[in-house]
């Protein structure tokens, strides 16, 4: 079998019903528990109100992983993990008590039914750019901030 090289991986994690410190805390040590996949960074958690969605506040954060793991094997252990954490989808962007999002993937671009990388949507978020920026600050411009500077986030 030949061994995969290490891709870096940015993944955004966020969650707005029950204890949603407790339920990121274990995503993130779920995450670095899978095979073939190191923790690098993480950031803060963050305090942000719903977008386009309905609910109470989220708590986000985002993680740097190197994985050995491909993009769909990484979605699909993201998945599993969302739903130990109890997650239900009864309609789009309903409350959470996980969601894990690949926000990208080495320098690569996956565009599939089942996958979009980077993450269509990231750019247009404070919640993900705010802890993005705090790990990877090289990622995320300054006039990107700007452009989110009117959505409610707060760190924790």
């Amino acid at each position: 079998m030949v061994k995969r090289e290490l891709i870096d991986a940015f993944v955004g994690l966020g969650a707005n019903l029950g204890d949603s410190r407790r339920q990121l805390e274990s995503a993130i040590v779920s995450l670095t528990h899978l095979q073939h996949t190191l923790l690098v960074a993480r950031s803060s958690f963050y305090r942000s109100a719903p977008f386009e969605a309905d609910g109470p506040d989220y708590v986000n954060a985002v993680v740097h992983i190197q994985t050995r793991l491909n993009a769909c094997e990484l979605l699909a252990a993201s998945q599993n993990i969302e739903n130990l954490s109890g997650r239900v989808r009864p309609y789009p962007n309903a409350p959470r008590t996980l969601d894990i999002d690949l926000l990208l993937y080495g320098a690569g671009t996956i565009q599939s039914k089942e996958l979009q990388v980077p993450h269509p949507r990231m750019r247009e978020r404070a919640f993900v750019l705010m802890p993005l920026r705090e790990i990877a600050p090289h990622l995320v411009s300054a006039s990107e901030i700007l452009k989110v500077s009117d959505q409610a986030i707060w760190p924790l």
